[in-house]
């Protein structure tokens, strides 16, 4: 009875990775039953793919595997031989018996912790013995239950809201941007993208692109209202008054500096009978009617002129801003100037510019001063770092966008790792993953067989005592 329980006690005996993949294989819903019945009809897959990996990694992870192997196999066959040495010589020695029971119970758990990794991933001994090849003939059924996995306990809004809290997404990113050397990274990144973009679609197409996309704002805006808007703001406190005193100024200087033009003006308007004194009387009149009106008017802030003036130009700014016929004059003029060749001249100009300040960026691999990009970035990063409460905004940005995002694609996530798993080939599915857990698997053997022999050392010994 006591040799039984053994047995059974060793046969139940599993190694926890086994458990783990035999319980991942059946994790499906009840709902995919009938696929992976017809699953485990066939093992090959018409549409498989190969797996990725390096063939060097994989020979050497498959020369540590054999190896493993020949180290469990010995284990098993040293238990074999002390079995069989114990039991020829136990009638004449009766203390083997202790070594007999040791090495009867190693050997159980050796061959059984065998046929259980064995089991994983082919069939033991060629034999279609039910609930095995696990891996080969489950494979499509690891492969949803992967994805639900990963979707349920990586993708998960919750899971990804409290890592990112904890991370501090704006603040890393901000503090990174502040270092000049990451920022001209930045920034010869987006200038080399640039360069390689325009080589791909060529000048044409990109001055093209910015006359339509300069063309396309100017006409969203009208102009009249935008006018009559920038004017207010000038004249506001009275600032066009100072507008009026340059303007005084200078029809001061032209008056002073044409002093012989206006002579001659007036000698030719008057008939030739009119004396030359009478025409200097006339210069020297219109001369300094001129400069004492223009002085009147600099002197005096309330003069009826400045007056005058104050009121053209509000009656001209409300005509800009709420008359039809000058809102629609000039949307005839801001059409009659985006025609005009002059724009595409600009946007060429623009073009040609930018393409030569890019250009000399990238030739200038340690540049003396940072360009305006790097001085952007930099300064961003400073400000944001400067200010808890935007910090505090970008990071609950940031984190939801990134739960949004997740969210609405984690369930393609795990479509994905079920389709990619789908085409997997069986057979090579099965070998790779030996390959990269096979050799710690073989511990269990060794262990199995370890602890086996311990077992049947303990039952065998109170059984001797009892």
């Amino acid at each position: 009875m006591l040799c039984t329980l053994r047995r059974n006690i060793l046969v139940d005996y599993r190694g926890v990775a086994c458990n783990v993949l035999y319980t991942l294989s059946y994790s499906c819903d009840d709902r995919n039953s009938g696929q992976s019945q017809s699953v485990q009809k066939s093992s090959v897959n018409p549409l498989a793919v190969p797996l990725g990996g390096d063939p060097r990694t994989d020979a050497e992870r498959a020369l540590r595997l054999r190896s493993m192997k020949r180290f469990a196999t010995g284990a098993l066959g040293v238990c074999a031989i002390l079995f069989v040495v114990a039991r020829i010589f136990e009638a004449r020695y009766p203390g083997l018996g202790y070594l007999r029971a040791m090495a009867e119970a190693g050997m159980v758990g050796g061959i059984a912790d065998w046929f259980a990794i064995t089991a994983l991933f082919r069939h033991p001994l060629g034999l279609p013995i039910p609930h095995t090849a696990i891996i080969p003939q489950r494979k499509d059924r690891i492969g949803r239950s992967l994805g639900s996995f990963v979707q349920t306990n990586f993708l998960a809004g919750e899971v990804i809201e409290r890592r990112l809290s904890a991370v501090e997404p704006g603040a890393r990113i901000a503090l990174w941007l502040s270092d000049p050397q990451n920022a001209a990274r930045i920034s010869r990144h987006v200038s080399a993208g640039l360069v390689a973009a325009s080589r791909a679609a060529g000048d044409g197409a990109v001055q093209s692109l910015i006359e339509r996309t300069l063309a396309d704002r100017i006409r969203a805006i009208q102009a009249a209202p935008l006018l009559g808007n920038l004017l207010a703001v000038v004249t506001a406190d009275r600032r066009h008054q100072e507008l009026l005193d340059e303007v005084l100024r200078l029809a001061a200087r032209a008056a002073s500096e044409n002093e012989e033009l206006i002579r001659r003006r007036v000698s030719e308007e008057t008939p030739w009978w009119v004396p030359d004194l009478v025409d200097e009387k006339i210069h020297a009149r219109i001369v300094s009617g001129i400069e004492r009106t223009l002085s009147e008017v600099a002197n005096d802030p309330e003069h009826s002129l400045r007056q005058r003036f104050d009121v053209a130009l509000g009656s001209f700014i409300e005509r800009l801003r709420h008359s039809p016929e000058a809102i629609t004059r000039a949307e005839e003029i801001k059409q009659e100037l985006l025609e005009h060749p002059a724009l595409r001249e600009f946007a060429a100009s623009l073009w040609t510019d930018a393409r030569e300040a890019l250009a000399r960026r990238l030739d200038d691999a340690d540049p003396a001063e940072p360009d305006i990009i790097v001085q952007a970035l930099t300064g961003l990063a400073d400000a944001v770092l400067a200010d808890p409460a935007l910090l505090e905004k970008i990071n609950l940005w940031i984190t939801e966008v990134v739960v949004s995002v997740v969210g609405q694609y984690r369930h393609e996530v795990g479509h994905l790792i079920e389709q990619t798993v789908a085409q997997w080939d069986a057979d090579a599915t099965s070998n790779k993953i030996e390959l990269q857990i096979g050799r710690d698997l073989q511990f269990v053997r060794i262990n199995g067989t370890i602890v086996g022999g311990l077992v049947g050392l303990v039952l065998y010994t109170i059984s001797r005592l009892f």
